[in-house]
């Protein structure tokens, strides 16, 4: 049993706590030449620096605005999805849902992200191809601040919504026939046993992965972003993860010790959320991680 547990423990310890060693730099002004040990202590020199930063606010508003609304617009979809089909006799048609839906979660975010450009291009795009046919556009999409999150979060809905949905029908899976079938007997319709056997049966779950979706609420996915970002949707964009990237890698002025501060920042306040959240689900008497 203990031999088991081993190799998990030391992937943990070895991948996951030891790397946190280098995050004392977010508290010393780091010099690769002194290495972490030799480099002075700071305090929060660098923590004051980010939130006296102008970026600061625009940052915190952005990564925010981009994670609520990928929360609050991705969680329902895998369910509605899931309870549909668990309701579909037709095998055929089905597989066919799930193949369709499942499809887009295989794709890669460079691949991705070149078809969002491709559909979304003023000239050639399907879909300013499809609004010059009842006489509007043509759009760039991509040159619009205000458009940036909206194509961001329903892209991503569009590639993990059919993945997401798998645990969904795992968990209806389970659900005892038994109860259907009383419910049937009873001149139940389907929406009544959605609502008051399907639903109660998935909540357990639900709240789990809500908890632990809300713990990486800021984890806006960083590679995406960076790829559909440019100059002209800079405005709503810029994250604090591609804020890290460019200031810890791409700069010329390179700054470990920033990047880490502003890193540490961002992990310090999804610590809290998920804290909130799991004392919240207690609560109100569901499911929590502790």
């Amino acid at each position: 049993m203990y031999a088991l547990f081993l190799l998990p423990l030391l992937y943990i310890i070895i991948f996951k706590y030891v790397p946190m060693y280098g995050a004392q730099i977010a508290f010393k002004e780091f010099n690769v030449t002194k290495g972490i040990n030799g480099s002075p202590w700071v305090g929060f020199a660098q923590f004051e620096r980010f939130f006296q930063s102008h970026e600061f606010w625009r940052l915190l508003k952005n990564t925010f605005s981009i994670s609520l609304y990928t929360l609050i617009a991705s969680f329902p979809f895998p369910i509605m999805l899931a309870l549909g089909l668990n309701y579909v006799r037709n095998r055929r048609f089905k597989n066919t849902v799930q193949m369709v839906t499942y499809a887009p979660y295989f794709i890669s975010l460079v691949v991705l992200v070149g078809l969002i450009l491709q559909f979304m291009d003023p000239r050639t795009g399907l879909i300013n191809t499809m609004l010059g046919w009842i006489g509007i556009g043509p759009f760039h999409f991509m040159a619009e601040a205000s458009w940036f999150q909206s194509i961001y979060v329903w892209s991503h809905i569009w590639q993990n919504v059919g993945f997401s949905c798998i645990i969904f029908l795992a968990t209806l899976s389970g659900i005892d026939p038994a109860l259907h079938e009383a419910a049937v007997m009873d001149g139940a319709t389907k929406m009544q046993r959605m609502r008051h056997i399907d639903l109660p049966g998935i909540m357990p779950i639900a709240m789990i992965l809500l908890i632990l979706n809300t713990g990486q609420m800021l984890e806006t996915g960083f590679e995406k972003i960076l790829l559909m970002q440019n100059a002209l949707n800079l405005r709503s964009s810029e994250v604090i993860d591609t804020y890290v990237y460019k200031v810890g890698l791409v700069s010329q002025a390179m700054n470990f010790s920033y990047a880490t501060a502003i890193g540490l920042f961002k992990a310090i306040i999804g610590f809290v959320l998920l804290l909130i959240v799991n004392q919240t689900a207690k609560k109100l008497k569901q499911e929590s991680l502790w």
